[in-house]
């Protein structure tokens, strides 16, 4: 018999939800050790529970090694785009590049080189990536805009916020001061008066 497919959600039950995370993780870090047994490869595994504690493993070099080849990694791809960046203008745009595999296509119908298509791939890959890292530049200002904008507000708020709470205790004091019988004759009062037949 084949075992109940398992939806994929969070756990409610707070036991089962433990019990589960243990089993899960220790099955994780054995699949780990066999990708590097297996594999002759460098492993880092890094979990931090819903409690915050931090579980790693490591096989075929140091979790510090692997995790700065990681950051080594990082750093390099931050630097090619941003050299794709500074080579973009002698690309073109996407458009104009389409219409230069376009228009190679058409004039030469099935006479196109290799080469030339593969130089016209890499344009193309460079002109993508040069499109989404400037993407990226941009949804990443529109970002920290709105944070600046969101503290702005917040501390609108709180002024408001303050001011609103200033205001109630005055209202608040002005309904606990009596009226002494100097302050009447200021009050308009209808007055009625005996009739005298």
């Amino acid at each position: 018999m084949g075992r109940k497919k398992l939806e994929i959600k969070r756990i409610e039950n707070k036991s089962s939800r433990q019990v589960t995370f243990s089993k899960r993780r220790n099955g994780l870090i054995e699949k780990a050790r066999q990708l590097s047994v297996l594999c002759d490869a460098s492993v880092a595994l890094l979990v931090v529970s819903a409690s915050g504690k931090l579980y790693n493993f490591s096989a075929g070099d140091d979790l510090v090694k692997v995790i700065d080849r990681y950051g080594e990694q990082h750093a390099d791809d931050d630097r090619k785009a941003l050299d794709l960046q500074s080579e973009a203008p002698k690309y073109g745009s996407h458009h104009e590049l389409l219409e230069l595999v376009e228009s190679k296509l058409v004039e030469s119908n099935s006479d196109v080189s290799v080469d030339s298509l593969v130089q016209l791939e890499n344009h193309l890959e460079t002109a993508l990536s040069v499109t989404r890292a400037r993407k990226t530049e941009l949804l990443l200002k529109l970002v920290d805009s709105l944070k600046e904008k969101e503290k702005l507000l917040k501390e609108e708020n709180q002024g408001l916020a303050s001011q609103m709470e200033k205001n109630n205790l005055a209202g608040a004091e002005a309904d606990k001061m009596e009226v002494s019988p100097g302050q009447i004759s200021d009050i308009n009062c209808p007055v009625t008066l005996p009739l005298l037949y």
